[in-house]
């Protein structure tokens, strides 16, 4: 105990940026975040006092339906308020309000921050490193906006999702596999953070708001063991196809070039071929 008092009192806590670990990194991050949150319910009702007003005003959160489907936000901090105005709206619909109000408005101002890569402004920025939101997510947005669709609207778990995908995206199989599973994980893992998310307006039809109108559970377990396996089974059966139907790659060959090529498109069909003829066996105990 003795020995545990005295790391405790000569631990310095420092983030990953210069040299501490994520532990330490992320709990930095997750305190300077609850103190906006702090901080923004001060000022709601202090406002109106300094003005000699009655009552307080409510509080806006932020965060909006891709970082919430991941929970790519700290609990209790700037994402939880009393309404949240953008709390469904994917953050590509979110882009294209804010050139819509430029053309309309007239707001030359937007233009500073229209292009700038979005971050959570959480870690110290240096000449070699700046934080970025999909970095630290490990997706694009305009890819949790596919995969948000795909999980809500057209109920996919793991495994459907990516043989959809694999017609969606034009990506390697392992590494889009590797995508599903990370979206996945981190969905099961941060699904508790639903559950307390600021109500907000409906506008997405894949909104994880799930304690008002998506009543699937929130405790997952974020192995997926039987949907991971047929991945990684579906990835070993499209690279056993793939290297007797199509020629490798030279280095001067593209994806995109690779990927609608006809060879391809014949691993594609034969793919659908196979998982039609494993269904119908199950079906029919064959």
């Amino acid at each position: 105990k003795q020995v545990y008092q005295r790391r405790v009192r000569e631990a310095v806590v420092s983030t990953q940026s210069t040299g501490g670990s994520p532990v330490e990194n992320m709990a930095l991050q997750n305190i300077q975040a609850r103190v906006r949150m702090v901080t923004g319910y001060l000022f709601a009702q202090l406002i109106n006092w300094a003005r000699g007003r009655s009552g307080s005003l409510l509080v806006l959160s932020s965060a909006n339906v891709d970082e919430a489907l991941v929970g790519y936000l700290t609990k209790y901090d700037c994402s939880s308020g009393d309404l949240n105005p953008i709390g469904s709206i994917c953050k590509k619909d979110l882009k294209s309000f804010v050139e819509h109000s430029k053309e309309v408005f007239g707001f030359p101002s937007i233009d500073s921050f229209l292009g700038a890569v979005p971050t959570a402004e959480l870690e110290p920025i240096s000449e070699t490193y700046t934080q970025t939101d999909e970095e630290d997510i490990g997706l694009t947005y305009n890819e949790l906006n596919d995969i948000g669709k795909l999980r809500k609207i057209d109920r996919c778990g793991p495994f459907v999702m990516y043989k959809r995908l694999l017609y969606m995206w034009e990506m390697p199989p392992k590494e889009l596999g590797d995508k599903v599973k990370l979206f996945f994980q981190k969905y099961a893992i941060n699904r508790h953070k639903a559950c307390v998310i600021t109500p907000a307006y409906l506008c997405e039809q894949y909104c994880p708001d799930d304690n008002r109108y998506d009543l699937r559970p929130f405790l997952y377990n974020p192995k997926w063991d039987v949907q991971f396996r047929e991945i990684d089974n579906s990835i070993k059966v499209g690279a056993s196809l793939n290297s007797r139907l199509l020629p490798p790659l030279s280095p001067s060959t593209s994806l995109t070039e690779s990927s609608s090529s006809p060879g391809c498109s014949l691993l594609y069909t034969l793919h659908t071929v196979y998982w039609i003829v494993c269904t119908v066996c199950i079906l029919y105990n064959v």
